[in-house]
């Protein structure tokens, strides 16, 4: 092969190459019959949860479709709540999954609090502590003052909310939390799979990485934002017992206080994405300028986790 056939070789894979991550964008329509695509969508696969006894939101990202009518894989990238109360058979579930990696977005206040991953022999946690924006304090210091004015005024009358929002943009504006975000993104990319991504309740910051992770290799936008708001049926149990507790214990006298900060909600990823948008305007500006990754990046991401 001579020297010009190889250039136009290599333009012609950038050129693919651009032209699927355009598609994984959503910037290009997907290029499948209509009956096609609804036969695809009849079909969508459910939401595989790994059920664990010692952590409630642990789930597979695969099975979702794409808007050229590939699927997400499944096996490659999981997302969970927090790891330190698991059993020695949930240790032994989470070994099955031959993971590679797992990503600890907890603070070090929070594995202070809450106690370190319980892995498999072999794995050790990856830390990579992304800000709450104080969520996790002011909510213990609000349960701990026992106190129902205290409570009240620290949660109550939408500032509960208001802190939710704030988290959320702070995913997107704080660059600390862009380097962790990107950095594991970089190693799905770079095929450091199977890899799980995880926080404390497994729904703001595993939440939000879960829904760009999923825009990115192409699944449509409805699809990924139902992905992030299923949180509320898997935290629900262990939600509402905690708030029982509080309550029968005296702690709280009103502890559906702690709903706002327990739930995902529409107006808290909107958040995150009207921070994103005014920022780097599209999902592409901020996965490359503010992620930090290279077009070979999105494409390794596409190839590892799409089938």
């Amino acid at each position: 092969m001579n020297h010009s056939t190889r250039r136009v070789t290599r333009v012609a894979r950038g050129a693919v190459a651009a032209a699927a991550t355009a598609l994984a964008m959503g910037v290009l329509p997907a290029t499948v019959p209509a009956a096609a695509a609804a036969s695809h969508h009849q079909t969508a696969a459910p939401i595989h949860q790994i059920v664990l006894q010692g952590a409630v939101n642990v789930r597979d990202l695969g099975g979702y479709g794409t808007y050229d009518g590939e699927r997400v894989r499944y096996g490659v990238a999981y997302r969970a709540d927090a790891l330190n109360k698991v059993t020695d058979a949930d240790v032994a579930a989470l070994g099955r999954l031959g993971l590679r990696e797992v990503v600890d977005f907890r603070t070090p206040f929070e594995l202070q609090y809450d106690g370190p991953d319980r892995l498999p022999p072999g794995l050790a946690p990856t830390s990579r502590p992304v800000t709450d924006s104080g969520l996790y304090t002011q909510m213990l210091t609000a349960i701990g003052s026992k106190d129902p004015a205290t409570q009240d005024a620290m949660l109550g009358h939408g500032k509960a909310e208001a802190l939710m929002r704030t988290v959320y943009g702070a995913f997107v504006s704080d660059p600390a939390a862009r380097a962790q975000f990107g950095a594991t993104l970089k190693d799905l990319a770079s095929g450091r799979g199977p890899l799980l991504l995880h926080c404390t309740s497994g729904k703001d910051r595993t939440g939000w990485l879960s829904y760009v992770l999923l825009r990115a290799v192409g699944v449509p936008e409805a699809t990924a934002r139902g992905d992030y708001l299923a949180s509320n049926t898997f935290r629900a149990a262990a939600d509402a017992a905690l708030r029982a507790g509080l309550k029968q214990s005296g702690v709280m006298q009103n502890p559906d206080l702690l709903i706002p900060l327990q739930e995902v909600r529409v107006d808290y990823l909107d958040a995150a994405l009207s921070q994103l948008a005014s920022q780097y305007r599209d999902l592409y500006g901020y996965l490359t300028r503010g992620l930090g990754l290279t077009l070979p990046d999105l494409a390794g991401l596409r190839a590892r986790l799409v089938a």
